[in-house]
């Protein structure tokens, strides 16, 4: 076995590999729980894609698809950009954590009777 051969097989690996994690990418973006598992999953399956466009240009000689696979690499950057500006919220909220939530309640709780809390002014 030559070095040429055994590039040979690893290239062609690395092919069926990428195939195999491309098929996996397409299932999770299509039954992904949450849109940022989905932007994430397309996010990958583009890398993906483009690395195994580079390995088919080394392995064909062609060297045009080198040239293909930057411009899909500008065309899938575009593309994440564009899901996460339509499914993340550009403000999202605060979270709040339990202890938060708590003495929120508490403090809420306390106001509500509290008979000093009312506000003044209403009838005189």
């Amino acid at each position: 076995m030559t070095v040429e051969t055994a590039y040979q097989y690893l290239y062609s690996g690395a092919l069926i590999v990428f195939l195999i994690l491309i098929g996996a990418m397409v299932v999770r973006s299509i039954i992904g729980p949450r849109s940022t598992d989905r932007i994430m999953s397309v996010n990958m399956l583009g890398t993906m894609t483009i690395s195994s466009i580079a390995i088919l240009s080394f392995i064909l000689k062609e060297e045009y698809l080198a040239d293909v696979a930057l411009i899909y690499a500008m065309i899938s950057f575009v593309a994440v950009l564009m899901m996460a500006s339509m499914f993340i919220p550009a403000k999202p909220k605060k979270p709040r954590l339990d202890a938060e939530r708590k003495s929120g309640a508490a403090e809420r709780s306390e106001e509500s009777t509290d008979p000093h809390s009312m506000q003044e002014g209403g009838a005189e």
